[in-house]
């Protein structure tokens, strides 16, 4: 009961800073991407849904979504998405929440574009109807936003994942399907966080967008010298580019994503 409390208040009370104004959805979308969907299960035997940020709430499964693990629709009809919840390895549930909640923060800062152009991509433990832990792999993509650019509808794909090692624990990456860029939500092994007040503060500043020659103007030093601190806390954080470093110093608590 701790982890589902947990997911409720990490996950869906951070879902109360969005604010939706009904009257200027189309839900009639919704309608026709179940259809859509539903296609894509009944050919794929994946299972799929559409969650909706301003109900909070998912809004689609398709007919097969319980079958990959062995339920009956009577199973999920009452309770719906939170019978799967609760079906999650605690474990992988409380790590989940959390990746998700640093998902939605980093997507608050990414352009119209990039929000389209980005997928999260999961894999996790479930119980199944033989209460026995399987991995399922799961994709989370963006379907629609609302006029003012905010996240509204997000559509998921889940399958059984090809590794079924039990005792790993769920892991999660961000890929812009476009580029093939892969952002890992991850901290890699290497990475340490003794980063200094002016590394932290010229994180921030890269997080806010603001390029180097920005930076520099801002804080009165040369574009070298932000450049040597952008080097150094990517060295330190393990991270590959500026968006990686911006994700684990967040996950690690040294940079609040706002």
């Amino acid at each position: 009961m701790a982890t589902n409390n947990s997911i409720e208040e990490i996950f869906f009370k951070f879902l109360m800073q969005f604010k939706f104004d009904e009257a200027q959805l189309d839900y009639s979308v919704v309608q026709k991407h179940s259809a859509i969907l539903q296609t894509l299960s009944d050919m794929g035997n994946s299972g799929t849904g559409i969650f909706d940020y301003c109900k909070r709430q998912v809004v689609f499964y398709s007919s097969n979504f319980g079958a990959l693990l062995g339920y009956e629709p009577s199973d999920y009809q009452e309770t719906g998405q939170k019978f799967f919840m609760h079906k999650i390895h605690p474990d992988d549930a409380q790590m989940l929440s959390i990746t998700s909640v640093s998902t939605l923060k980093i997507f608050n800062h990414f352009s119209s574009d990039e929000k389209l152009n980005h997928k999260m991509i999961s894999e996790y433990r479930i119980l199944n109807a033989q209460n026995q832990y399987v991995r399922l792999v799961e994709q989370y993509q963006v379907l629609k936003l609302d006029p003012k650019g905010q996240l509204w509808l997000a559509f998921n794909i889940v399958d059984i994942s090809p590794n079924q090692a039990e005792s790993e624990p769920s892991k999660s990456q961000l890929l812009n399907f476009r580029t093939g860029k892969i952002i890992p939500l991850e901290a890699p092994p290497k990475a340490t966080f003794e980063l200094t007040k002016r590394e932290m503060e010229i994180l921030g500043l890269v997080r806010n967008g603001l390029l180097s020659k920005e930076i520099s103007n801002k804080l009165s030093i040369s574009v070298h010298t932000v450049n040597t601190h952008r080097q150094r806390f990517l060295e330190k954080l393990g991270a590959n580019n500026s968006m990686e470093a911006v994700v684990f110093a967040s996950k690690f608590g040294l940079l609040e994503l706002a």
